[in-house]
């Protein structure tokens, strides 16, 4: 390393500067990259005139596709598992999200349904509650309510007649609440390979069926597009799952932000979108109160770990 690079980084915090934090921080930025270019795929292949449920199947083959190396690599033996169970309902429920997420981005401007879908942190703190039991506090209820102003900031229902499709990137952030809250499960026992090739494997016969009846064949102009649909989803995902086994959801949330400038970006060059001026300070305001309902679990996750009493030796993970 060079005198600059090494006084660059003894000027870093000392959690920066861990392995396992950079990497992390490189896998979340680089998953965000490829999400935005997903969606830029799902567009043209929408505008082409095919069905989305059909482009949700294709993504899933082509993405099942690009796994297969990986699989070879292995020699199969990250085929294994217990948790066939748990990979099926996460790919049942990715499935829905998707429908709902490729549905938006291809009739909403794709930055409005990027800022849209950052609600999905604040329907995981609402699903912890009822689903899971856990107990959330006034602060934390009275960041989902400031984070859902956001929302209304975004679609200016005082000032515009509400579009029913403005709903689709919400409904999309309810299951990818669900799904991300499976996927932080599988993590603590599955290889992220592993998770997003089951996902997959699961996910292409599960969109096939309905993918049936509203099929077209593809020109072999749009056949290019689906396969770099596939490669981009398989990218973003195994990326995104190595990023969550590395680090806490709770430290790599902030980075999940990435995805709108990566997504207004590539919108504005592939089909010259430019967002409107309310998406970036209530997407501020979703961020914000997603940031403070992140940093508030950390900080209650970490008071239980210092009241609880030692157990003996404990793995890196923290786990028994």
């Amino acid at each position: 390393m060079s005198a600059e690079g090494f006084n660059l980084a003894a000027r870093l915090p000392a959690a920066a500067r861990q392995p396992g934090v950079l990497q992390a921080t490189a896998y979340m930025s680089v998953a965000c990259a490829f999400f935005a270019l997903m969606n830029v795929f799902v567009r043209l292949a929408a505008d082409s005139g095919m069905d989305v449920i059909q482009i949700a199947f294709f993504r899933n083959l082509f993405a099942l596709m690009a796994m297969l190396p990986w699989v070879i690599s292995t020699g199969f033996q990250g085929l294994h598992t217990h948790r066939l169970g748990g990979h099926l309902g996460r790919a049942v429920i990715g499935q829905i999200a998707m429908v709902f997420w490729f549905l938006s981005v291809a009739l909403l401007p794709m930055a409005e349904a990027t800022a849209l879908n950052f609600t999905f942190p604040l329907f995981g703190t609402i699903l912890a509650a009822l689903i899971l039991k856990e107990r959330v506090r006034a602060r934390r209820w009275t960041a989902t309510a400031v984070g859902f102003l956001g929302v209304l900031v975004i679609l200016q229902p005082w000032d515009t007649q509400l579009a029913p499709v403005s709903f689709l990137p919400i409904g999309a952030a309810v299951f990818m609440a669900c799904s991300a809250i499976l996927v932080k499960q599988l993590s603590r026992t599955e290889s992220a390979g592993t998770i997003v090739f089951y996902m997959n494997l699961f996910l292409t016969p599960i969109a096939l069926v309905p993918a049936l009846f509203v099929w077209m064949w593809p020109t072999w102009e749009i056949w290019l597009v689906l396969i770099a649909l596939g490669a981009c989803a398989a990218l973003s995902h195994l990326s995104m799952t190595r990023a969550y086994a590395m680090l806490d959801a709770s430290a790599l949330q902030p980075l999940d932000y990435l995805r709108l400038p990566f997504v207004a970006l590539f919108a504005f060059l592939a089909f010259g979108e430019i967002p409107s001026d309310w998406i970036w300070p209530g997407a501020a305001i979703i961020a914000a109160s997603t940031f403070y309902i992140a940093r508030r679990e950390a900080q209650l996750a970490r008071a239980a770990r210092l009241a609880r009493p030692p157990q003996g030796p404990q793995a890196p993970d923290g786990s028994p």
